[in-house]
């Protein structure tokens, strides 16, 4: 089983939050994760993912130019994609920044997508993702690492 944790980060905020939702997902046996942007990620790597966890900084409210058009390049794998599980984590550089319609703007894609959507656990805040203002604190990287938990463990529960 793979997770892929797909993120773009100009400053480095994202950066730290996708290596800690990938920490978290590594928690989880039987899977292989892998921490990739927009540069680096290939159609098959993003095709035999069981969950992708995507990740952007709020630019204009919304994801990243760069990670938009991979999930616009990557449309051609769409059927192969239905039913796997998708999550999403935001950054912004201000504590009212749009990091809940950046989050929105991911879902929205991965719902397009046929994913089946899951926001942070409970423990971590329980709302669409995870997201922080400015440079991730403890706080919110434990809570990237148990969103990263999280997905893992229900992409695991939909495999068997």
């Amino acid at each position: 089983m793979k997770v892929l944790v797909l993120y773009y980060s100009r400053g480095g905020n994202t950066k730290r939050l996708a290596e800690a939702v990938a920490e978290g997902a590594r928690e989880v046996p039987g899977g292989e994760v892998l921490l990739r942007t927009p540069d680096t990620v290939t159609m098959d790597e993003f095709r035999e993912s069981s969950a992708v966890i995507v990740g952007s900084p709020v630019y204009f409210g919304a994801m990243a130019a760069e990670l938009k058009k991979v999930l616009d390049d990557f449309v051609k794998v769409r059927r192969h994609m239905e039913g796997k599980v998708g999550a999403a984590f935001a950054t912004s550089a201000h504590p009212s920044g749009g990091k809940e319609t950046t989050l929105l703007s991911i879902i929205q894609a991965l719902l397009i997508y046929g994913m089946v959507v899951v926001g942070d656990p409970l423990e971590a805040g329980g709302h669409y993702g995870v997201a922080c203002a400015g440079a991730p604190d403890e706080k919110a990287l434990d809570a990237a690492r148990k969103l990263g938990a999280r997905v893992a463990r229900i992409a695991h529960k939909l495999r068997a």
